[in-house]
């Protein structure tokens, strides 16, 4: 690099906390008001499952929550997220948990931006922040791997560091790893990180080689010693594996490719990043190069690693942006008021929206209330549900069918059930009778809606713009109780 490039320290120091602090306090503000914050199906059944949990004083391990799959081995390999979710929600209600994931975005963006800060400055530092945050806003959802973006952020710039000071990861940071790997599966990345950052070490020190990689590899070994504490142990440690290899993920909607026929923001960031790159010459060592493409294959691949790459390619990128751009980062700004009108500030944000309680409302995977016109006694029987609404059934004490847990139903019942409901009118039939299928909730856009209507003793019960209830009216003697009065004459 040359030397009108290097930043200059004393101004780095001072500005690269200033900028980080906006960057927090942007993008917690827009986790804490984003519409769609509660709008993951999977929410609601990591709060039960939570729930459970601190009831009972132990991690789960089998399925207590379907009536299809009731004590089946399950891995809740992300308990203590799970746990984190359900305590913060029992004591501070929804509110609370959506300003604690805004504070893991915030925290986020304080880590990214802080060190993008200390490469750059002006528009190159406003461009990257802004393209790195639009690609994360799909994420913003009250989920685990929310959580386990600082964790990600902490462990890249600690081998980032490593690496800039000739050193090895110190090793107190080996034990960040025994607490991701019990966030969320995402810490597999952080090995993907270690390996690619450890070889480069490797590579570039030479004949010597062996001798420095000795800290490398004792960091190593600690923080697989560090994964393996969590319940399931080696089991825990590949459970990341297991998911990847089923051959039905391509049915759920984060697992799928990303699709570009309408705007995605890995798009634009691709654009922009190879256009400066060409333009500006920005050279990258080999192996951060290698990474980079592995993680855009997965992003493209699977959509719901795109912010994967969103997080750990701008720390990669910042020191190469820099020489190319040969920029020295700007003074500080704000004088002694700064810090003051940061903390103003985000006090104002948050009572506007502790003053503003947020509620789970009728969405996509939230028939709120559909499931408020289901007799109590209807909803304790079988149901056959949506895919995306299995998580609130859960978290409403209704035993679902199938939920967001694809990994414990498998791919033989995943692919029975989207073939069932796509539909197949004679397989939709066998298995509602296979089943004792007393009702169903599906969205009203599912063409399995149209299918039971089309069914001999089926009728609905409900329907709204977001779900829609049908209910067997030939049901034995003992279920025409719990139908409503409206529905009794029509059975027999």
């Amino acid at each position: 690099m040359s030397l009108d490039a290097l930043p200059d320290p004393v101004a780095s120091e001072r500005l690269a906390p200033r900028m980080a602090a906006i960057a927090a306090l942007v993008a917690a503000a827009l986790a804490m008001f984003s519409p769609g914050f509660l709008s993951d199906g999977d929410t609601y059944w990591h709060v039960a499952a939570g729930r459970w949990m601190l009831a009972h004083h132990q991690v789960l391990k089998t399925d207590v929550f379907s009536y299809t799959r009731a004590g089946s081995p399950w891995d809740a390999h992300e308990w203590l997220a799970e746990i984190l979710m359900a305590g913060v929600r029992g004591l501070w209600g929804w509110t609370g948990l959506v300003v604690v994931y805004a504070a893991a975005a915030g925290a986020t963006a304080w880590l990214v931006v802080g060190w993008l800060a200390r490469w750059l400055s002006g528009p190159p530092l406003l461009a990257v922040a802004v393209v790195a945050g639009d690609c994360t806003l799909p994420s913003l959802l009250a989920r685990p791997h929310l959580l386990a973006l600082v964790p990600l952020a902490l462990w890249t710039l600690e081998l980032l560091r490593g690496r800039d000071e000739g050193r090895a990861p110190r090793p107190a940071f080996a034990a960040l790893m025994a607490v991701w790997a019990n966030l969320h599966g995402s810490y597999v990345f952080g090995f993907v990180l270690l390996g690619v950052f450890g070889l480069e070490a490797w590579v570039e020190a030479g004949p010597r080689g062996w001798r420095k990689m000795q800290g490398w590899a004792v960091f190593g070994a600690l923080s697989v010693g560090a994964a393996l504490i969590n319940p399931e142990g080696l089991d825990g440690l590949v459970y990341p594996f297991k998911i990847m290899g089923m051959t039905t993920l391509d049915a759920i909607a984060e697992w799928r490719p990303i699709d570009f026929s309408s705007y995605q923001p890995l798009e634009l960031a691709l654009l922009v990043t190879v256009f400066t790159c060409i333009w500006k010459g920005v050279r990258l060592r080999p192996l951060r190069l290698a990474l980079l493409l592995f993680l855009l294959h997965m992003a493209l691949e699977h959509a719901r690693h795109a912010v994967v790459i969103a997080v750990v390619a701008p720390l990669v990128l910042a020191e190469p942006l820099a020489g190319a751009f040969r920029r020295r980062p700007a003074r500080p700004f704000g004088g002694g008021w700064f810090w003051p009108s940061v903390a103003a500030a985000a006090g104002v944000v948050l009572m506007v929206r502790v003053a503003a309680p947020v509620q789970p409302i009728d969405g996509a995977t939230s028939p709120v209330t559909a499931l408020n016109h289901v007799p109590r006694a209807l909803a304790g029987r079988p149901v056959l549900n949506d895919y995306g609404f299995g998580g609130y059934l859960i978290y409403d004490g209704v035993r679902p069918f199938i939920d967001g847990r694809a990994d414990m139903y498998g791919d033989r019942y995943l692919s029975d059930f989207v073939t069932a409901i796509s539909p197949d009118d004679a397989r939709l039939k066998a298995m509602l009778d296979r089943y004792d299928v007393a009702w169903t909730v599906f969205p009203p856009t599912r063409p399995v809606v149209q299918a039971l209507d089309r069914q001999p003793g089926w009728r609905r019960l409900y329907a709204d713009s977001y779900a829609v209830i049908h209910v067997r009216t030939d049901a034995a003697p003992a279920m025409q109780a719990a139908l409503p009065p409206i529905l009794r004459p029509r059975i027999g």
